[in-house]
This record gives structure tokens, sequence and C-alpha cells, in this order.
């Protein structure tokens, strides 16, 4: 973990900053202050070019008159005077920088262009840093905070990293009111030298950090993504929100952080391939992250639901059958133990359903360890312990009727039994979550987020918390990974490009790219290309019939419903006929192709296909007619293993086609993984293919 910048970045004995004033009002004087007053033991140096002081620090004009080298500089001025201080605290020996000035690489070219001096000056003289236009970082373990909100919400263990910098700062205070505690926060900015990668690398090996939580606008380095990732899902889950696939989301990434984003189904697979658990929203990056930071690992996928009311015990049960968890009915043994705590018409098969029967501590601690210590379930998901919030709420109907000593002890009473409760929670050895209408202002809320079991504001986010559990699992089983080792080219493909090239040729045509996949063991359909009708009888005769005649020219790549392509030619007249109609149909003289009719009842498509801001990708999807129509695809970075393959093939929504089907056999998927890994690394052997399609 040394190797990686972040941690001599996340860990310094000594700061100096710039920009720091006595003007509570300015950006610099608030990160100073959160440096300050929120428990950082090390040495801070503010430079100012007029106080004395700084927030009751001796200040320095320059760099240079720093009684030492600081070993983090954190910039927060005009930018145009970053490039100049940025040097200085290079010459001085300064190894590590935060850099917050915006006005960078998201502002244009002019900002481009500081952006790569920045570059210039970090490389010069050994310099890594985070930025610029970011908001610093949060490092929990020293008590240490460069952004502009107090953080005092103690060490935590979710591992946080951002392309945006409000998500480290700004939702602070939304964090401590759900009991989430960050292990360390980076934000990366426009990720001029360290970036998210980085970040993903050193909370992959931070040992306080438990689970995984990425912001992302868009990634610049597929390939290195994938390999970190695969190296830490497997130990770690990660969890990523993803916002640039859509045509606003990806202009305001390039606005944002200068940042060009790709579409949203690539991200889709990406994460796919990584391990990455994908979600949709910012409060479920935190809060389930948070869950999988905290709780025990999931073992299997068997769900006991505990309620007070039927209403959420459904809705969890619904949303935990729907993401692929059992909500599996008790033994007859366990609901007979059950039932005599239980009133008479209470369920107990699974859900339990006390039927807002008042003792928390059988809700909360007699029926959830009955049910745990029955190894009949993995996991438990709790709804409706709470204790004073709901006593709070009642507290206006019972004016009147108790007085106010009556009314404490009451309190007091429930308050005990949540004691009990988080007790309980506390000696848990399989996950826990909690769904509360209640927020911190309940006894039983506070207690249980103080002991880092999640408490979440609806039901379906319960089971969805669980749900994301349920995918790490899956994530633990894959097989191991092993990166794709790449072939040279061959001789024959470079050839046969170079030579479509030099003619001015920008697709190859289908008998050309039968010929070009066929070196890289893509089984084709042999074929006969002619140009002549007088040659269509011999060509028929050795083909055999039924045969398909078909228009091959690089300029026509898509044939049905143009006259350009004829099916079942059971003689040469009917193949002549169709000839002369392909002739007539193209308006030009085009060759054509002649091969053996397949026939076949379920159709696939394959291809790799190389999109700006995101490199080569392979795809796989139902295929014939429809395939634009229905749009059943999916996709992978490339390149991918056979294993990879395999797991794409099981994800498109008509995967039943796979399998026996109507009376066909099963398909020969592992034909089909090795025929996608194939796909996927011609785009890389040549990057002058910009596009396969095979069906």
């Amino acid at each position: 973990m040394n190797e990686n910048p972040l941690y001599r970045l996340l860990n310094p004995a000594s700061i100096a900053t710039v920009g720091a004033g006595n003007n509570f009002a300015k950006m610099g004087t608030m990160h100073a202050m959160s440096i300050i007053k929120d428990g950082y033991s090390g040495r801070f140096y503010p430079i100012h070019p007029r106080d004395d002081t700084v927030l009751g620090h001796a200040a320095f004009r320059t760099v240079q008159e720093l009684p030492e080298t600081p070993e983090l500089a954190i910039l927060i001025v005009p930018s145009n005077q970053v490039p100049g201080l940025l040097e200085d605290f290079g010459a001085r020996g300064t190894k590590s920088a935060i850099i917050i000035s915006g006005g960078f690489g998201e502002a244009g070219a002019e900002g481009e262009r500081m952006q790569n001096k920045l570059n210039e000056i970090s490389a010069r003289y050994g310099i890594r840093f985070l930025g610029p236009n970011c908001m610093g970082i949060i490092n929990t373990e020293i008590s240490l905070n460069t952004t502009v909100i107090p953080y005092d919400l103690g060490p935590g263990s979710l591992g946080f990293a951002s392309q945006s910098g409000t998500y480290v700062t700004q939702t602070i205070i939304y964090l401590g009111k759900r009991g989430i505690r960050f292990s360390k926060a980076i934000s990366v900015g426009n990720s001029a030298d360290i970036d998210i990668i980085d970040a993903l690398e050193y909370l992959g090996s931070d040992a306080q950090t438990r689970a995984i939580s990425l912001y992302i606008e868009g990634i610049r380095d597929i390939p290195r993504f994938v390999e970190t990732a695969r190296r830490i899902t497997p130990l770690k889950p990660v969890l990523a929100q993803y916002v640039g696939g859509s045509a606003a989301g990806a202009r305001a990434s390039l606005s944002h952080t200068g940042t060009m984003a790709a579409p949203d189904h690539l991200y889709d697979g990406l994460f796919r391939q990584a391990g990455i658990i994908r979600v949709h929203t910012v409060a479920d990056l935190y809060a389930f992250g948070h869950m999988l930071a905290v709780q025990p690992r999931l073992e299997g996928n068997r769900i006991g639901v505990v309620t007070n009311s039927g209403g959420p015990g459904s809705s969890i049960a619904h949303a935990l059958d729907k993401g692929g968890l059992a909500v599996p009915e008790f033994s007859k043994a366990l609901q007979q133990r059950l039932r005599e705590l239980l009133p008479p018409h209470a369920p107990c098969k699974n859900p339990v359903d006390l039927t807002f029967h008042t003792d928390l501590e059988v809700l909360g601690v007699k029926i959830p360890g009955m049910v745990l210590a029955s190894g009949e379930v993995d996991g438990i998901i709790l709804h409706g312990v709470m204790s004073s919030g709901f006593t709070k709420a009642l507290r206006p109907h019972l004016k009147g009727f108790i007085d106010g000593s009556m009314f404490d002890n009451f309190t007091d009473m429930m308050a005990g039994t949540s004691r009990k409760i988080v007790s309980f929670a506390d000696s848990c050895t399989k996950p826990v979550a909690v769904s509360s209408f209640f927020d911190r202002d309940d006894d039983c809320t506070a207690m249980y987020e103080d002991h880092n079991v999640p408490v979440f504001d609806s039901p379906e986010k319960a089971a969805n918390g669980m749900v994301c559990m349920l995918q790490h699992l899956r994530i633990r089983e894959r097989k191991p990974w092993r990166p794709v080792t790449l072939p040279e080219p061959l001789k024959e493909a470079v050839e046969l490009i170079g030579r479509s090239l030099s003619s001015g040729l920008m697709n190859l045509d289908e008998h050309d790219s039968k010929r070009f996949l066929g070196y890289y063991g893509i089984p084709v359909i042999e074929d006969t290309l002619v140009d002549s009708e007088g040659e269509i009888a011999g060509a028929s005769r050795k083909i055999g019939f039924p045969l398909v005649v078909k228009a091959s020219a690089p300029d026509i790549l898509h044939k049905t419903g143009k006259g350009l392509i004829y099916l079942n030619q059971n003689s040469p007249e009917e193949a002549s006929r169709s000839y002369r109609k392909i002739q007539e149909a193209a308006g030009r003289r085009v060759p054509v192709i002649m091969s053996r009719m397949v026939r076949g009842e379920r159709e696939f498509a394959a291809g790799a296909v190389i999109t700006a801001g995101f490199g080569p990708a392979v795809m796989f999807g139902l295929g014939g007619i429809f395939t634009e129509a229905l749009g059943d695809a999916v996709f992978r970075p490339a390149p991918i293993t056979a294993d990879d393959g395999l797991e794409m093939i099981r994800e498109i929504r008509a995967r039943k086609l796979l399998g026996s089907f109507r009376g066909m056999p099963e398909v020969n998927i592992e034909s089909l993984a090795g025929i996608l890994h194939r796909l996927s690394i011609i785009p890389l052997l040549h990057p002058e293919v910009a596009a396969i399609d095979v069906n």
C-alpha cells in the first residue's frame, strides 16, 4: 500500500495551506478550520502574504520561509497562481498536494493548458496531487479532515471516493443523521494526476476500510480499472454510481470535471465485469455501502423477516424475492417455538408478524434470536423496533391522562429494553438490517446506528441492502480472475486490413470479413465469391443445395429487405435469376457470394465496438431481425476471458432460449463464450477495427 501515492497524502505529519486567512467566509479558511479543529495532531503551517497569524497559528509569507518541508500542501487560490505555488513546493521537496482550486480541465482550452502545466511540474519534482477542482480528503484514522464542513462522526469502515467534492463534504451532516461513518473519503476532482483508480486501489488495501463506494462520472483507463477492481472485489465489496450514461449526464460530467463519459449500457457491463455492485442514487451508495461495511458477510440466500406489521413484512418479502433472495417457510418445529411468544392470530411461517405487539424484547431480541439460532436463515430483517420515538408521538394524546413523571417512567422502561436489543445485535454473526419510520430521535434507531446496525427508512430499502449483500456473495463465488494475455497480431489479418486501407476502403465486404474472422478462430460459413453470372452454375454445384446468394461489397452492410439476398436456392437456374435481381437492386455490378444454406431456429448476435471515452467493448445478445427492436444485449469492456463470456451469455433476458426449448437442444454456450473471447481481442490487436457485427 505504501507505493500508492494516497498513502503518503492521507497520512501527512505536516500540512501547509495557501489560501487560508482570518476571513471565515473564505473557502480557504474553512478548509484550514477543519484541519485545526477536527483533531489532526500534525504540524500546521499557513502561508499568507500579509497576516502574521492565521486562526491562531504563525503564518509565513512564502513557501521558502517555512521552518520545514511540509509533507502535504493544500492550495485554495485563484487558478493562475497554482502552477507557481506547486513549483515552489516541488522545489522545497514536498511530495503530496491537494489542489482545491478550479478553473482547469473543466474550463476549456486555457484551463486544459494550465492543467497540463501542473502535470509537467508534478513529473519534474515527483510531487503527486489530488485535483484540481476537488474538495480534499477525510482520514478518520488520524482525525484529518481537509474539507469545508466539520467531521465529528468518529472512525468508520466505509471507504468513499468521488469525482464530486460535494459528496465528500456537504453530505457529512446527512450521514451523521444515519449513523454512517467514513474510514477514508477522497475527492479526486479532475483527476489530473491521482485518479479514482488510485483511490480504489488504496481503499482496497486499507485495513480500516471494509467496503468501498465510488461516485463516477467517467473513467479514462478502463483496462486498469477492471484489473484493479477484479483484485479487490472478491475480498471487499465495491459499489458504484455512474451518472454519465445519458446525454445530459455526459454533458454535465464534461463541464464538471472535464471527464468524457460513455453510454450507460457500457458502464453496466464494465461494473459487472469488474465485480462492482451498481446503484443508481447517491443515497443508496452511502446506505448500502454502509451495510456492507459494518455487517457480517452473507453466506447464503435465506432471509428471515420479523415485523410488527403485515404491510412492511409483505413489502420486504416481495423485494427480497425480486432480488434473488429466498424467504423460506420455517420448519414446523421452529414455528411451534415461535408460537409460544406470539399472539394467537400472529403469522409465524416467515415473515413473522407480531401485528403491533408492544413487547420490544419479543420483537427485537427473543424472536430474531430464535430465528437466527435455528440455522434456517442466513440473515434477518426487522421492522418496527421502536421506543422513544413512538412514545413521543403519543405524547399529545397522553397529556391530561398521565402526568409527566409517569410518562418519563414509561419512556425509561422502554429505553432499558432497547439496550437489550442492541446487545443482541452486537452479538450477531449473521447480517441484520432494520427498517423503521423513526429516525435518530428514537432510542432504538440511534442505538442500532451507534452499534453499526444499519437502519433504513423504508422496508424495501432494508431488503435491497440485503440484496446487495447477496450480490457480493455471488461475486465472491466467481472463478479466480486471470488477465487476458494478448497474442501477436496474425500476419494474414494485418495484410488484409492493410490492403483494404490502401485501397481507400472503410469497410470489409462480407467475403473478406469472414476470412479475417476465420484467421482468429471464429467459425464462419465457407463461401465462394463470383463476379459473373457465368460462374453461378459451377459454383452452385460445387457448394450443393440449398444455397444462399447475396451481394458482397464494402459499402453494402445490410441486405435484408433490399433485394440483395436470396435464400433456399435449389437449382443453378434459380441462383442465376437471383444473381440478376441482385445486380438490378444494387443499381450497379456487384460481386455476390454463394454459400450453403444453414438453418437455425434461434439466432444470436455478437460483436465488438469502439466508443469514444470508453474504448473497445464486446457485445452478445438476441440476433435476427428483432435485434434492434428488442435491444436484448449485454456488453463487456475488451478483452474478456471465456469465463466472462459465459457470464455475459447468461445475462440476456432471453436466456431461456439457450437451454432446451420447444424440442430444440441446448445451445453450446461454451463454444459461444470462446467466440466472444476471441472477438474481444481483435480490436486490441488491430486498432484500425472500429466495429464487428456477427449474426
